[in-house]
């Protein structure tokens, strides 16, 4: 299987699109665009998130007591375009709130999810995070969508 081939397949999955934000024990901030986000366990409530060992978050991710997954909303594609940019300061002039575990939370997303560091996995090119959920927040509005290397889904269904 190659690598084309296989990111082709897995494109045709429509995912979600998170800003997952955290800040280690010496104040260094990271944030990443995230697609691959999703619950692991009620009791206790779980979530992962897998990280490219690559980016420039990774170290950050790694020392950090959490994070927040900052969910988007349709309206926020300019935010996942620019946290999936490498080498700029993703969040300078972002409007953000203290979170916590010191990581920044992004105003105006679709719903938030802080998670303490539980473990993580080896997952060949990315480390597999786990994250035991400590607090939610939603808003009201519409989820931005990624399919086919694309934000939204082609075409509209309308009602009626």
């Amino acid at each position: 299987m190659d690598e084309a081939t296989f990111r082709n397949a897995l494109g045709y999955f429509a995912t979600g699109v998170s800003v997952v934000t955290m800040s280690d024990p010496g104040g260094e901030v990271g944030g990443f665009t995230a697609n691959s986000f999703t619950s692991v366990s009620l009791d206790p409530p779980l979530v992962l998130v897998c990280v490219d060992k690559a980016i420039s978050s990774h170290p950050t991710m790694e020392a950090a007591p959490g994070f927040v997954v900052n969910i988007l909303s349709d309206q926020q594609e300019e935010l996942a375009r620019r946290f999936a940019t490498p080498d700029i300061d993703k969040l300078a002039g972002i409007a953000t709130s203290d979170g916590p575990f010191g990581a920044p939370r992004i105003d105006g997303c679709l719903a938030y999810v802080v998670a303490r560091s539980h473990s993580r996995h080896d997952g060949g090119d990315h480390t597999i995070f786990v994250g035991e959920v400590t607090d939610t927040e939603v808003g009201e509005g519409m989820p931005l969508l990624f399919y086919r290397g694309m934000y939204g889904l082609p075409g509209t269904v309308r009602a009626g």
